[in-house]
C-alpha cells in the first residue's frame, strides 16, 4: 500500500532523539517537530547532504580513474566552491523575491541536471577536462540558490527552531559519515559514474519533498519589491543594523583562515604522514560522532545566552589543534576530533537558532547568504595557503598558532556585549 505524503520516513534513532514533555518553555510535544513539512524538509535536506557526501569520492574517482592529474580534483572542487560562494548573496535576494521554496527547487533541478550528465560521461568514457570543470560550477550554483533559503524554511516548518536545527544537526554529521562510506564502496563495485547516478537520485528525491511541502504564505513573500540591486544593498543595510550579527561573522571570518582553514588539509597531511590514511579515515568518522553528540547537547541544553555558550563550548577547538601540533599518540587525536566534532556542531546550532529566531523573516534570506559568503571565502583562502605557510613555518607550528587564535576568539566573542549578551528567543 502507498505511503502518503505526509508519513516520509524517519530513521527511528533520529525520531527518538526528541525529548519528551519537560514542562520547559519553549519545549514543546514530540509531535510539534516532526510534523508533515518538517518530515518532509528533513528527507530533503538529509537526502540531499548524502549526495554531497559523495561528490568529492565520485571526483577523485572519476578523474583519477581517466589518467588525470591529482590537481584536476582540487580544480573541480574549486569549480563548484567559487560559483557557490560568489552567487549565494544573489541567491538570498533570489529567495526573497520568488520565495525560498521555490529556489531550492529550481536549485535541485540544476544539481539533478549536473550530476546527471556526468554520471553518462563518466560510465561511457573520458570526459574532457572543461566538461568537468563547467558542470561542477553549475552543481555550486545550484548550491548557491539552495543554501539561503534553508535558514528561513526551518522556521516555518518547526515551531521549536533550536529543536530542528539540533536534529538537522545531527542527521548532517551522520550522512557527513554515511555519503562517503557509501560512494566508496559503489566506486569499487561499480564505477564514479554510478556514484554520480545516485548523487542525480538524491536531488530527485530532495526536489520532491520541496515541492510537497505546504507553507503559509510568509509576509515577506508578499512584499512589495525593489530593484533586484536595491534589495541586495538593503540587505546590507540590515546587516550593518545588528551588531551581533556582523560581529560574530567578522570575528568568524578571521577564525575561519586562520584556525578552521588550516586544521582540515594539515589534520589530513599530518594523520596520513603519521599514521596512515586508515587512520586518518577513522579520525574522520570520530569527529562525525563528536558532531552527533554536539547535536544530542543542544537538543537537552537551552541556554539563556546562546551565542555566549557557543563561544565556551568552541574553546575546546583548541584541544583538536594542541594535540595535533604536540604530535600526540593516536588516542589523544582520537580524542581532539571528538571534542571539536561535538563543540563545533553546538556553536552551529546555537548560531543557526539565533539568526533565525532574531533576524525579520523578510530579511533572513539575504543576510544567510552574507554570513555563508563571507564564510565560504575565508575557508577556502584558509585552506588554500595552509600548506605554503606551513611549508615556510612548520605544520605543526601553524596548528599551535591556530590553537592561540582560537582562544582569542573565545575571548572577543565573550569580550563583546552585544554577543555576550543576546538571550534565546522561544
Amino acid at each position: 500500500m502507498e505511503k502518503p505524503a505526509d508519513s516520509v520516513c524517519i530513521p527511528e534513532a533520529i525520531r527518538d532523539l526528541e525529548p519528551p514533555p519537560t514542562g520547559m518553555k519553549g519545549a514543546g510535544r514530540t509531535g510539534e517537530l516532526w510534523n508533515r513539512n518538517f518530515r518532509l524538509f528533513f528527507a530533503a535536506r538529509t537526502v540531499a547532504l548524502f549526495g554531497d557526501g559523495m561528490i568529492p569520492v565520485a571526483l577523485t574517482a572519476g578523474l583519477l580513474g581517466a589518467g588525470r592529474p591529482a590537481s584536476s580534483v582540487g580544480f573541480a572542487l574549486a569549480a563548484w566552491m567559487g560559483p557557490l560562494a560568489f552567487f549565494v548573496l544573489f541567491g538570498g535576494v533570489l529567495a526573497d523575491r520568488f520565495t525560498p521554496r521555490r529556489m531550492m527547487i529550481i536549485a535541485d533541478v540544476l544539481r539533478l541536471f549536473g550530476a546527471a550528465v556526468l554520471a553518462v560521461t563518466f560510465a561511457t568514457g573520458n570526459p574532457p577536462l572543461w566538461a568537468v570543470y563547467a558542470l561542477s560550477s553549475v552543481a555550486g550554483v545550484g548550491a548557491a540558490l539552495f543554501q539561503p533559503g534553508v535558514a528561513s524554511t526551518v522556521p516555518r516548518v518547526a515551531s521549536d527552531v533550536q529543536r530542528a536545527n539540533a536534529v538537522l544537526r545531527v542527521a548532517e554529521a551522520l550522512m557527513t559519515m554515511a555519503g562517503p562510506a557509501f560512494a566508496g564502496a559503489l566506486v569499487g563495485l561499480a564505477s564514479a559514474g554510478a556514484v554520480y547516478a545516485a548523487n542525480a537520485a538524491t536531488f530527485a528525491v530532495s526536489g520532491a519533498c520541496l515541492f510537497l511541502l505546504r507553507l503559509a504564505p510568509a509576509p515577506s513573500d508578499e512584499a512589495e519589491r525593489g530593484t533586484f540591486v536595491a534589495e541586495l544593498v538593503d540587505g546590507w543595510r540590515e546587516f550593518r543594523a545588528r551588531s551581533w550579527l556582523w560581529g560574530v561573522i567578522a570575528i568568524w571570518t578571521v577564525y575561519g583562515f586562520t584556525v578552521l582553514g588550516p586544521m582540515l588539509p594539515l589534520t589530513a597531511v599530518l594523520v596520513t604522514e603519521g599514521h596512515g590514511s586508515g587512520t586518518y579515515g577513522v579520525m574522520m568518522a570520530v569527529n562525525g560522532a563528536g558532531s552527533v553528540l554536539g547535536g544530542l547537547l543542544a537538543l537537552r541544553l537551552r541556554p539563556r545566552h546562546p551565542l555566549a555558550a557557543g563561544a565556551v563550548a568552541l574553546s575546546g577547538v583548541a584541544l583538536n589543534l594542541l594535540v595535533l601540533g604536540f604530535d600526540l599518540p593516536v588516542l589523544a587525536l582520537g580524542a581532539g576530533q571528538f571534542v571539536s566534532g561535538a563543540v563545533f556542531a553546538f556553536w552551529l546550532v546555537m548560531w543557526s537558532t539565533t539568526v533565525q529566531t532574531h533576524v525579520p523573516p523578510e530579511a533572513l534570506n539575504r543576510l544567510h547568504a552574507y554570513d555563508v559568503a563571507g564564510s565560504l571565502l575565508m575557508l577556502a583562502a584558509g585552506r588554500a595557503l595552509a600548506g605554503p605557510v606551513a611549508e615556510a613555518v612548520g605544520a605543526q607550528e601553524v596548528l599551535l598558532a591556530g590553537a592561540v587564535i582560537n582562544m582569542l576568539a573565545v575571548a572577543v566573542l565573550l569580550g563583546a556585549r552585544p554577543i555576550r549578551r543576546l538571550e534565546r528567543i522561544g
